[in-house]
């Protein structure tokens, strides 16, 4: 694992370490993303994604996206168009969900019996040097369901904090949520980071992909 995963920032090396063999024992971790604080656990292994579920108190007919630190991770798995993975290839990493099809190994936990699946890519060192370590992580907001997703570990619920192995502290985010879009139906599900780029994007889309 890379030393120091961020530009200017401190080492995180160990916290990353620390994470990563909590997700690997089956444990939830916080991390930070380019929008909200995240809640973590393994997005393959249903018994952690329902421990997600658990510990937000959040209703299992509410999928959770897939977080990867790459679109070619992402195709391993998923199975999308050519114009979603053109859609992925423009805007990820970024503030950006996108709805595809889901792959054999992604479990009916995460995404409450559906075949698609949305895919987070975070424009965030900490949060990609996790996920390549660790795979797949859930990429949901680290807070209790119905409360406001979180921008400052001071700000963590006491019940999310207590059931997390590991959090990584990345300061301050710009909570901003992304915006969760369907690049093959056109469809934007919710508004958020860079909307009006995608937009015009799906309205006109790059005739090479």
């Amino acid at each position: 694992m890379t030393a120091d995963t961020s530009d200017d920032g401190p080492d995180r090396s160990d916290e990353l370490r620390a994470a990563a063999a909590a997700v690997d024992r089956g444990d939830l971790v916080v991390y930070p993303t380019e929008t909200v604080y995240g809640l973590g656990a393994d997005a393959l292994d249903p018994d952690a994604v329902e421990r997600v579920f658990d510990l937000k108190g959040r209703d299992r007919s509410n999928p959770l996206s897939l977080g990867v630190a790459s679109v070619d991770d992402a195709l391993r798995h998923t199975r999308p168009t050519e114009r979603a993975v053109a859609f992925a290839r423009a805007f990820l990493p970024g503030p950006v969900t996108v709805v595809v099809e889901r792959g054999d190994g992604v479990p009916d936990a995460l995404t409450a019996g559906r075949d698609r699946v949305g895919i987070r890519v975070p424009d965030h060192d900490l949060a990609r040097a996790l996920m390549a370590e660790t795979g797949p992580l859930t990429a949901t907001s680290a807070n209790v369901s119905g409360t406001g997703s979180v921008t400052d570990l001071g700000d963590l619920d006491d019940r999310v904090r207590d059931g997390v192995a590991a959090v990584i502290d990345g300061g301050e985010t710009p909570g901003t949520e992304s915006t969760v879009v369907d690049p093959e139906a056109g469809t934007i599900h919710r508004r958020g980071a860079m909307a009006g780029a995608i937009e015009a994007w799906l309205a006109d889309p790059p005739v090479d992909g």
